[in-house]
Formats: structure tokens, sequence, C-alpha cells
């Protein structure tokens, strides 16, 4: 029987975070992101425009609409969906590959993309953001002041589609304190990464010979 603890490099844990539009998601992902180096972000595809402070390949891969639908019928990417009149996308080979390497990965997508995810990575674990209340979520909307009334309000009508598909997601997050919520996301991944089937193979050494 070895004597020596030593763990093995098992395959990396997917995890999908949804979240209407005003939710905090993003905000929250970046804090995680900050607070535990085990995870990483998929970086994904997009034919926006890049903002003032958005760098290609760091924050998105830009692409223009043609090259994004060759994309699509090349099978390149593991998900993708329209939103907002915008085209998303992940790409399978960067997920896998991140995977593969023992690294923790977040996806930042629609529950669109979270259905795709899913068939291909039944075992990705899936959390949806909410906000306190849907008039809170409209409150955080407008304060942006970034959108007219008319956006705010298909924002809104798509954010109530949105959270009627909670139930496919493993865990809910309600964002009402920023801290609280970033407490309960990393409880999420550290109570994952500590599950039997994930630290089996890679405690093989030492658990080798107790049953």
């Amino acid at each position: 029987m070895p004597t020596s603890g030593v763990m093995t490099m098992g395959e990396g844990i997917l995890f999908i975070v949804s979240a209407p539009s005003g939710a905090g998601k993003t905000s929250l992902v970046k804090a995680l992101l900050a607070r535990d180096p085990g995870l990483a972000l998929s970086i994904s595809c997009t034919t926006r425009a890049a903002r003032a402070d958005e760098r290609d390949g760091v924050h998105y891969h830009f692409l223009d609409r043609v090259d994004f639908r060759r994309a699509v019928a090349d099978g390149v990417f593991l998900e993708h969906a329209e939103v907002f009149g915008n085209l998303y996308g992940t790409r399978e080979t960067d997920v896998r590959r991140s995977l593969a390497g023992g690294r923790d990965l977040v996806l930042e997508i629609d529950w669109q993309g979270a259905r795709q995810v899913r068939e291909r990575f039944p075992s990705a674990v899936g959390i949806f953001v909410l906000p306190p209340s849907v008039a809170e979520l409209e409150r955080r909307l407008r304060a942006r002041g970034t959108d007219s009334d008319a956006v705010i309000d298909r924002r809104m009508l798509q954010a109530r589609s949105e959270m009627a598909h909670y139930g496919e997601y493993d865990y809910l997050v309600v964002n009402d304190s920023f801290e609280r919520a970033l407490d309960a996301l990393s409880a999420i991944t550290s109570s994952e990464r500590l599950r039997v089937a994930r630290q089996a193979p890679r405690l093989a050494s030492l658990l080798e010979g107790l049953e």
C-alpha cells in the first residue's frame, strides 16, 4: 500500500453561470475569479463591437457576422445564441483543452447556451443568479443610465423569460448583497471540488487499499 498521499490531477470542473441582464452576474464572476486563482473564465466569441475598455482575446474574441456564421457551420462552437441582436458562442476546443488540463472553468452564458452545453457536458454545474426582486432589477437597469425606456422594457421582458428557466440549474444565488452573493458562489465552487466523485481520482494513492 502506498505511503504517500500525492494527488493525481483530474479533469477540471465546468461551472455555468447565468442571470438576466442587470442581476450583477458579470461583476460577481469577476470578483470570484479574483478571489479564486483556481478558476478561469472561458472567453466567448461575439459579433458585437468592442467597448472602449475591452481587448480582443482578453474579454471576448470579436468576430464579424460572416466569420461567426462560418464557425457555426464548421461546428466550432460548443454553444451559440443570439442576444439582443448580437451573436455569442463558446469554442468547444477551448473548453475541452482547459478541462483536460485540470483547470476549473467558468462559462458566463445565458440559459440557451447553458442548455446546449449540458448536452455535451452533463456533469457541468449550473448556477443561476437572481435579483432580489423584479422591481429591483428594473431599478438597477434604469440606474445605469445607458439605455432608453424602450430598451429597458425589452430587457425586462427578456429577463422574466430568462428567470423562468431557473429550474434547469443546480444552484440559485440571490444577489441582494454583493458580498453575500460572492460568498455563496465561492461556497458552491469549493463544495463541488470536495465531492467524493471528484476527490477520489485525485486522492487515488491515498485511498487505494482502504476498502
